[in-house]
């Protein structure tokens, strides 16, 4: 039985595509652009960009600030000011931070820490994590 050469470099690229995933949720408030994403997946900016999109259907700095947003979230519901949640996040502009956390969530980031989260006070953080996460559409190509 032969083994199909594209479907071995396909599997290979899901494969480096997953390094850079988990180093964007691992990473996430440390300084990272698509070079040093592309780097980790072993594979150009360019062609990096578009594999991930087309595996995760969306753009890797989408998928980072994404994450950014999801534990910004976190810090914010524990009462956090929205300053120190931005920084702690990785984001070094405060109002980019805001307008990305308006677009995403639907409400500023001083509206949602403000609002009441008694609902997931006896939630394990890592299910309040999930319930709460960023819900985005995707992108098409």
């Amino acid at each position: 039985m032969s083994s199909d050469p594209a479907l071995e470099q396909h599997l290979r690229d899901l494969a480096h595509l997953r390094r850079a995933r988990d180093l964007i949720d691992r990473e996430y408030a440390q300084p990272l652009d698509v070079p040093a994403m592309a780097r980790t997946a072993l594979m150009s900016s360019a062609h990096f960009s578009r594999k991930f999109r087309a595996a995760y259907g969306e753009t890797p700095y989408t998928y980072l600030m994404t994450r950014r947003i999801e534990r910004a979230k976190a810090l914010l519901r524990q009462g956090m000011s929205v300053t120190d949640a931005c920084f702690a996040v990785g984001c070094t502009s405060l109002g980019s931070f805001s307008s990305r956390f308006t677009e995403v969530v639907g409400e500023t980031p001083s509206q949602y820490r403000g609002r009441d989260h008694s609902d997931l006070e006896d939630v394990p953080s890592c299910w309040a994590m999930i319930t709460t996460r960023p819900q985005r559409t995707p992108v098409t190509v």
